[in-house]
């Protein structure tokens, strides 16, 4: 009976070109809509995934990576002297003030990551030219490549601004920008708190009030830097973002965590998984993000089964008398069920290759042309494979319902 679920699948070309057609149209939306929806939640952490710091330690106000309030730098300091700490590190993630492309033809805003080029606990990715070391000099940045069309940037070694002070391109790196947020530019903590505080004097008030920490910084307009001046090494009052931690082989980590939320008032410690989990609920769920890409994937689900019904009824009716031939002759009624079923299994392999030969061929293009990840990795090829053979299947279900009443009398019919 294969032969006769193959002869009515490919008996009419157009008809089955439609349908193919349909369905790769669901297909690719319903992997376009989930890839996106994952390439977003992970690029959302990258930074924290690639990161080697065991423990994060941020303000207790922190909704998600970029969003919470500054730290004084003196805090690296302390979380230097508790047991059960190996190593800790600065990191800056804020804000850098107005990007002006060279002539100043171009501004957009900027975000800085400040971190210490030798750092062994911050690793921001892999880069495709130049090296972390190099922003060792004043005043100079790595951007993702994806970055550059936006800044107004060519090559390594072309030059603009921040504020009142220079910006020098010294490298590029790759899957490192997050598609949500301002164009990450990476550079040395002194260049970074350099560049936040252009053309101002800032002052870090920190008093604890209750049993927590409340920090303020204060500016007032001074002369803008020198671009010829070095910036200064950060001082114990200076704000950073985190501070990272790396706990001593075998200390049970949360136990360190609830030793350094005693030793800081006003600050939370978090685990590294605690911490990219925190980041992605966030984009998930406070933003409705989550709920508008799987309305599309339900929007092309839907509309795949409303194709592959019609076409599968269509030629369920095309080819009545031939059921009722076979139920005539004895046929029982799985038989012929088979036959329909197997011609919506038939449909929907036909339909699934195509679409995700396409959907990869539009992932790397996204990727290597805006920076936008479509992740598809093999467990969702194969899950949107399942979605695909039920959304077929379920279509037959209702084609069978036609064959189900068929009276084998109507073979005798003119």
């Amino acid at each position: 009976m294969p032969s006769i679920a193959r002869k009515n699948l490919l008996e009419d070309i157009p008809r089955f070109l439609v349908a193919q057609a349909g369905i790769m149209f669901a297909v690719s939306l319903v992997t376009i809509q989930t890839g996106i929806f994952g390439g977003f939640s992970r690029s959302s952490t990258t930074l924290i995934d690639n990161s080697d710091a065991d423990i994060w330690v941020g303000a207790s106000e922190m909704v998600y990576l970029e969003l919470t309030l500054p730290i004084p730098a003196g805090l690296v300091n302390q979380v230097n002297d508790i047991d059960g700490v190996a190593r800790a590190e600065a990191l800056t993630i804020r804000s850098g003030g107005i990007w002006r492309s060279a002539g100043g033809s171009k501004i957009s805003p900027v975000r800085l990551v400040g971190f210490s080029p030798s750092s062994q606990l911050f690793d921001p990715g892999s880069l495709i030219e130049g090296n972390w070391d190099d922003l060792q000099t004043p005043y100079t940045f790595i951007t993702d490549r994806t970055n550059l069309g936006s800044l107004r940037l060519e090559t390594v070694g072309d030059h603009a601004s921040i504020g009142s002070l220079p910006a020098t391109l010294v490298g590029l790196s790759q899957e490192t920008q997050f598609i949500a947020s301002s164009t990450f530019l990476f550079t040395s903590l002194e260049t970074a708190n350099a560049y936040i505080t252009s053309g101002l004097s800032s002052t870090t008030n920190c008093q604890f009030e209750s049993g927590q920490l409340f920090c303020t910084n204060v500016y007032s307009q001074t002369q803008p830097n020198s671009p010829n001046v070095a910036p200064a090494p950060l001082s114990a009052s200076d704000a950073i973002t985190y501070v990272l931690v790396r706990a001593e082989p075998g200390h049970d980590l949360q136990a360190l965590k609830q030793q350094l939320d005693r030793a800081l008032p006003g600050t939370r410690s978090y685990t590294k998984a605690e911490m990219a989990s925190r980041t992605r609920n966030y984009w998930q769920r406070r933003t409705g993000l989550g709920f508008v890409l799987g309305l599309g994937a339900a929007v092309g689900i839907i509309v795949g089964m409303v194709i592959v019904g019609q076409i599968l009824y269509s030629s369920v009716v095309d080819h009545i008398q031939e059921f009722g031939t076979l139920k005539a002759m004895g046929a029982p009624d799985r038989l012929i069920y088979r036959i329909i079923m197997e011609q919506a299994l038939w449909m929907a392999v036909l339909g699934y290759i195509p679409s995700m030969a396409l959907c990869l061929a539009l992932g790397t293009w996204t990727f290597t042309t805006q920076g936008i990840m479509i992740l598809i990795t093999p467990v969702t090829a194969v899950g949107i494979f399942g979605v695909t053979i039920v959304m077929c299947v379920g279509s037959a279900l209702f084609a069978i319902q036609k064959v189900t009443h068929v009276d084998p009398a109507i073979v005798f019919k003119a």
